[in-house]
């Protein structure tokens, strides 16, 4: 149980640093209504790929739990964007693929490398 709520937190730290770094390259403050009103959406897609792609049974799988959280938050959450009238430009849905993709696969790409055999043990669990 607690890799999947470790793995939940994980996505969802993934997504505020998007949103966060995002918010702050355009200069548009760092208050938490401004920030919450830019990650819901993303965070609501994070929450449906999980759904979709049962993560919460292999959390730190590359496919379906990885992939599935990225689609997921970059994918549905552009769709949610557009339905409560934020914006989608081409070069931000771009930018949020890259990014999302990068943390959220990454950071599994991540554990997976640092649990193998021939790693340092100090590093792994």
């Amino acid at each position: 149980m607690r890799r999947k709520r470790l793995a939940a937190v994980a996505d969802a730290c993934c997504v505020l640093a998007f949103v966060i770094i995002g918010r702050a390259s355009h200069a548009q403050g760092e208050t938490l209504a401004g920030i919450a009103s830019t990650a819901w959406p993303f965070l609501a897609g994070l929450a449906g790929g999980w759904l979709v792609t049962r993560a919460w049974r292999q959390p730190e799988a590359l496919v379906p739990a990885g992939l599935g959280a990225w689609l997921g938050a970059a994918g549905l959450g552009m769709v949610f964007r557009v339905l409560a009238g934020q914006g989608t430009a081409a070069a931000f849905i771009a930018v949020a693929l890259a990014f999302l993709g990068l943390f959220l696969l990454g950071w599994r790409l991540a554990a997976r490398l640092v649990s193998r055999p021939g790693f340092p043990a100090w590093t792994r669990r």
